[in-house]
């Protein structure tokens, strides 16, 4: 049996493209950076990678000790503003989480940076479903072991992981954990266990586990 589903952030739990776009645009104008306002369109593709890749294909060129301002001033805008106003959230999440939840220990592992994963759960209050969580802005590690670390220190011997991008499926490979696709994120994955909605996700590991 799975004894515990450790879950992707952005484009498995919630789409926060648009909000992270405005609060990144408010950021860099309080930084006084000249550039037109970031979109959701630029974001897209952005998502999965690390911030400092991100910050290169919005701001090009920028000197090392700049874009270190950038990611901590942005960053803190941005958390700031989805811990008062959240994101969308996928259809029939906190149901799918509340039940999943009854029967495997619930946790987040992903590339954002440190607060990030604890803006989600206060602006949406799916916080309550986890019981521990990891980022790569607070161990600078690679998710792979990200996701080692947390099987580690809550006792997991079979989790699964749960992403919609190819780094996703990936990093748990690298960490040695059965992967499912969230295919209706923002990547695309083949030859994978598949959902196509978060509901979908307990038939799913039932199936799995026999």
């Amino acid at each position: 049996m799975f004894d515990g589903i450790l879950f992707d952030l952005d484009g498995t739990l919630w789409n926060a493209v648009p909000q992270v776009a405005k609060s990144w645009t408010l950021g860099l104008e309080q930084l006084g950076i000249q550039r037109a306002p970031v979109t959701a369109q630029e974001l897209f593709p952005c998502m999965g990678m690390l911030l400092p890749d991100i910050v290169d294909q919005l701001l090009p060129g920028l000197p090392p000790e700049r874009m270190e301002q950038v990611i901590a001033h942005c960053c803190k805008v941005e958390n700031e503003y989805l811990a008062r106003h959240g994101a969308e959230l996928y259809s029939g999440e906190e149901e799918t989480l509340a039940a999943l939840g009854k029967k495997y220990p619930l946790f987040v592992v992903s590339n954002c940076e440190k607060g990030y994963i604890e803006a989600y759960f206060q602006g949406s209050g799916m916080g309550k479903y986890f019981t521990d969580f990891e980022s790569a802005g607070n161990t600078r590690l690679p998710k792979s072991e990200n996701i080692k670390l947390v099987a580690w220190r809550n006792g997991l011997k079979r989790p699964v992981y749960v992403g919609d991008t190819a780094l996703d499926r990936k990093s748990a490979e690298e960490a040695g954990v059965p992967f499912v696709h969230a295919a209706y994120g923002f990547g695309e994955v083949g030859g994978v266990p598949t959902i196509q909605s978060l509901g979908e996700l307990e038939l799913l590991l039932e199936k799995l586990d026999r």
